[in-house]
């Protein structure tokens, strides 16, 4: 656990009280300060009464005299579309609001590195695809060479619940833009920025919204060096202004797909192999074809924004090219869950977005395509340029048949649920084919979560 500084012997109040909530109360508490909680739901109040942490009811007139700071969860909205009525109410008394990532940011580093031989460093990894895989393949790159390290934020643990910094520690962490739109402290040693399409923007009221979120991380966190994934025009715009010229290596351009050129230090991914320049010269280059756990073009972009945040630390090329052969994948990304008779099962249910479909989609040659779900802003227009891989589509959902409709040009038939899809795709499915699902939809009107689809996906494929 990180113990939160700068409040000992102030009340600090906690809104949400899922595991971020419960472990920014504990944090603060482990600092010394008096931690009282709330949530909406009666159920998550009563558990955490039944925890032993201090309910205060928020909603009560006065309830923030006395407070020195609001902890607000990633899932809580604090600006659009509307405030939380709590968070406006902390507003008008006054009272900063915050969330875990700030806490975390004012709190990791502590007096006890003074006698450290080299300094902790936290690498912060963002954007809309990809950032967890990037994330993860950063800490196992780490580890793989030796280097200790910790993976938490949006993947894993939570920011407060990891351990205290040990010597030369790297902490590896996956924000979201929920959680770096709010945080008062941004401050990494390296930021890394994949890429950029829309999502979220009912959160954020539109894309500029969403990427002005994005963008803080690098605009008020002044990160010693910062990896910008330069496909989009939001990334480019990220990388000019924070470079102060030509050859300015504080800067480590990315791309998947285009040749970088210049003076700078960039590193890209064309045609299968990885290649970084400095100063204008090739110094290195690996072949990611063979990289079993990195299949497709975005995947070489998430290696490419791995290998250059483990590059700015020091690690030679050889050491991270072994380490991304040993890189296992991510559940529900890629995630290759069997073959049968020539025909391979890929679960990419986290490609919850039109943009991260389209990536997936482009990664196999013959695709079985099992799709559908809730459909985010936007509709399928932009997807339907990326359908020439696509064999067949099967689409499952609640809104299956707008959702059908909508996939101009492709053969699609309407399945509903993952076991009719998984059934029809399989018996359709020919030698050399992939079975896929790559949803492009939100997966709330039949699953919990994306990884409830994904396990269902499974299961459905395992049951064979």
């Amino acid at each position: 656990m990180i113990p939160v500084q700068g409040y000992t012997g102030q009340t600090v109040a906690v809104l949400g009280l899922g595991r971020t909530g419960r472990a920014a109360a504990a944090a603060l508490q482990a600092g010394g300060a008096t931690a009282v909680v709330w949530d909406d739901s009666a159920p998550a109040r009563e558990a955490a009464d039944a925890a032993g942490l201090d309910l205060r009811d928020l909603t009560k007139a006065g309830a923030f005299d006395g407070v020195a700071a609001l902890i607000v969860s990633p899932g809580i909205p604090h600006l659009y579309p509307t405030p939380h009525p709590l968070i406006a109410g902390a507003w008008d008394a006054q009272v900063p609001v915050d969330n875990d990532i700030g806490l975390f940011f004012r709190s990791f580093a502590t007096h006890d590195w003074d006698s450290f031989d080299t300094t902790p460093r936290v690498i912060a990894v963002t954007g809309s695809n990809g950032k967890s895989t990037t994330a993860a393949l950063i800490h196992h790159i780490l580890v793989e060479n030796g280097r200790p390290a910790q993976l938490a934020g949006n993947i894993g643990r939570g920011v407060l619940d990891i351990e205290p910094a040990h010597d030369g520690e790297v902490v590896v962490l996956e924000l979201s833009s929920y959680q770096t739109d709010l945080a008062r402290s941004l401050t990494p040693d390296v930021a890394v920025f994949t890429n950029l399409s829309p999502d979220h923007l009912d959160r954020h009221a539109g894309l500029g919204g969403y990427f002005a979120a994005k963008r803080r991380l690098f605009a008020e966190g002044g990160p010693d060096r910062a990896v910008i994934g330069v496909d989009e025009a939001e990334g480019r715009y990220i990388a000019n202004q924070l470079i102060e010229g030509a050859g300015d290596d504080r800067i480590i351009r990315i791309s998947s797909g285009q040749k970088l050129t210049g003076d700078g230090w960039s590193v890209c991914a064309r045609k299968g192999f990885l290649s970084e320049h400095r100063k204008g010269r090739q110094v290195a280059s690996i072949d990611l074809r063979a990289v079993a756990g990195l299949p497709g073009a975005h995947n070489h972009q998430n290696a490419c924004a791995a290998y250059a945040a483990c590059r700015s630390l020091g690690l030679g090329p050889k050491g991270i090219e072994q380490a991304l052969h040993s890189y296992p994948g991510l559940p529900h990304r890629s995630q290759v869950v069997a073959e049968r008779d020539g025909v391979t099962f890929v679960n990419d249910s986290k490609a919850t977005n039109v943009d991260s479909a389209a990536k997936a989609l482009q990664a196999f040659p013959k695709i079985r395509w099992i799709c559908g779900g809730l459909q985010k802003e936007g509709g399928m227009d932009a997807l339907l340029p990326h359908l020439g891989h696509v064999v067949k589509a099967y689409v499952i959902g609640r809104e299956a048949e707008d959702f059908a409709r909508q996939l101009t040009g492709a053969d699609a038939v309407v399945c509903g649920t993952m076991d009719v899809a998984v059934a029809t795709a399989t018996e359709d499915a020919q030698k050399g084919e992939v079975v896929l699902l790559a949803p492009a939809a939100a997966s709330f009107d039949q699953y919990d979560s994306f990884e409830k689809r994904g396990d269902d996906f499974m299961a459905q494929v395992r049951g064979l």
